[in-house]
């Protein structure tokens, strides 16, 4: 049998098999942001460490910072100190911190990507559960704790346990008004918020073939709420074109040995997997959630399922769900009414994001009563976005537009929900309190689907904009 992706990468980073049967993987690429870095950082002066190998780490600020008003010091005292305590922790510690100065700053998980930092065939971790975004790039990428960064920052190192490998194949082509966030979440509607506990998920097939890196990003981002804690697409010419201009990918003669040995470590077409699984992207439709994990998902054209016709281990999170949301089985989510829409995340924020969105946003109006805000990943996209004037095209059809940050997809910052808001949101998660009001209620959709729903003031099938 020949070797996936995976095989491959663990088997160059392992250092050695430790006496409790786990490996000590090597870490090539370690991001850092201000949430979960200053308890590690304490750790080690603690224990009388160093950052081992400052150069293989890189720190950003993206969950705290207000997106309406940048200007230091924050106006949130507590805000301000985890910013502080990053730029004098890696100060010290001699690591690339790209702060708002750099015009680089941004989720961690755009700017690795659209700097050119992640590559094909790393090991990657982050103290952040989405890290499995850099799968994209075919690279073994997930999230980490605050003990393990505090290893990571020592040793380069992390003890860990191989998991199983499953194909997910998603054939033919998507149809109109269909996107990457549709077909994760019709992934995640199929294995289950659980389905992927143990595995590591390779992504293949037309449709995942004919994505951009962006969407490509995507997929891989939500690989964590399937349960799988990291997924991957094996890198291409389409993965090599993206890289080639970046900041930090290697350069000229380089970038071509570079390419050569990242052909190499793709999955071998008779590589073994554990489990494989098929979908046919012809009949995913727009996804929309309706309930409190990201699995609860259906097509816009369909009703809500009716309990009964459930499995036993579904029903009692579906009756909270339905509970909570204020929904009833049989009906349809098309035509409620929202209260806000958020366009950003680490999953779609990026600049094919928001043309997307901005292409339904053109010449229309957002819906009377309804906050519509848009928010870019990074700096950069914020400046590509403005150059191309997507940011008039959003403001003129009264969507606010927002500085770089992680914003109400997690409400670590002043965007949150108030009460029982209803929100149709690009992001990434729908738990309850997950955009800061405990009441308060989330809809996953693409960006485009958000737009939409701003604009019609309810759910809506954006095909109908098209």
């Amino acid at each position: 049998m020949g070797k996936t992706l995976l095989d491959k990468i663990w088997e160059l980073h392992r250092v050695r098999t430790l006496p409790n049967g786990k490996d000590q993987i090597f870490i090539g690429l370690h991001l850092i942001h201000e949430v979960t870095s200053p308890q590690a950082f304490q750790m080690i002066r603690e224990e009388k460490l160093k950052v081992l190998f400052p150069q293989n780490t890189f720190a950003t600020v993206d969950h705290i910072v207000p997106t309406d008003d940048q200007s230091r010091p924050l106006k949130d005292p507590l805000a301000e100190e985890m910013l502080v305590a990053l730029e004098n922790n890696t100060n010290e510690s001699g690591i690339k911190f790209f702060d708002f100065k750099t015009v680089k700053q941004g989720i961690v998980h755009v700017i690795g990507p659209e700097l050119g930092i992640t590559q094909p065939g790393m090991t990657i971790a982050c103290g952040d559960s989405h890290t499995s975004t850099h799968g994209a790039f075919g690279s073994l990428a997930f999230g980490i704790g605050t003990t393990q960064i505090k290893d990571l920052l020592a040793t380069q190192t992390l003890a860990l346990s191989k998991p199983k490998i499953r194909k997910i194949s998603v054939k033919g082509k998507l149809g109109i008004g269909v996107y990457a966030k549709d077909v994760i979440l019709a992934i995640i509607q199929k294995l289950g918020v659980n389905g992927g506990i143990g595995f590591c998920y390779e992504y293949s097939g037309e449709a995942i073939q004919n994505f951009n890196m962006e969407e490509r990003m995507t997929i891989c981002n939500m690989t964590i709420e399937g349960g799988a804690r990291m997924g991957y697409i094996n890198p291409d010419d389409t993965t090599f074109n993206y890289l080639s201009e970046k900041e930090f990918a290697p350069k000229g003669e380089e970038f071509k040995r570079a390419v050569s040995w990242w052909k190499a470590i793709v999955s071998e077409p008779n590589a073994k997997y554990d489990d494989t699984v098929e979908l046919d992207g012809s009949k995913i439709e727009p996804m929309v959630t309706w309930g409190i994990n990201p699995g609860q998902a259906i097509g816009i054209s369909k009703t809500l399922p009716d309990l009964k016709s459930l499995n036993s281990n579904e029903r009692e999170t579906a009756k909270e769900a339905y509970e909570h949301m204020g929904f009833e089985s049989g009906k349809p989510l098309k035509g409620i009414p929202i209260n806000v829409a958020f366009i950003g995340s680490c999953t779609n924020s990026r600049i094919s994001d928001l043309r997307e969105a901005a292409k339904i946003a053109k010449g229309r109006k957002v819906a009377a009563g309804v906050k519509a805000l848009v928010v870019p990943g990074s700096q950069q996209v914020q400046k590509a976005a403005e150059n191309e004037g997507l940011d008039k095209i959003f403001e003129e059809a009264g969507f606010e537009w927002r500085e770089a940050g992680c914003s109400m997809c997690l409400a670590m910052n002043p965007d949150k929900l108030k009460g029982r808001e209803l929100c149709a949101s690009s992001s990434n998660r729908n738990f309850k309190g997950r955009q800061g009001s405990a009441t308060g209620r989330t809809i996953l959709m693409s960006p485009a689907m958000v737009a939409a729903a701003a604009i019609q003031g309810s759910l809506t099938d954006v095909r109908e904009f098209l």
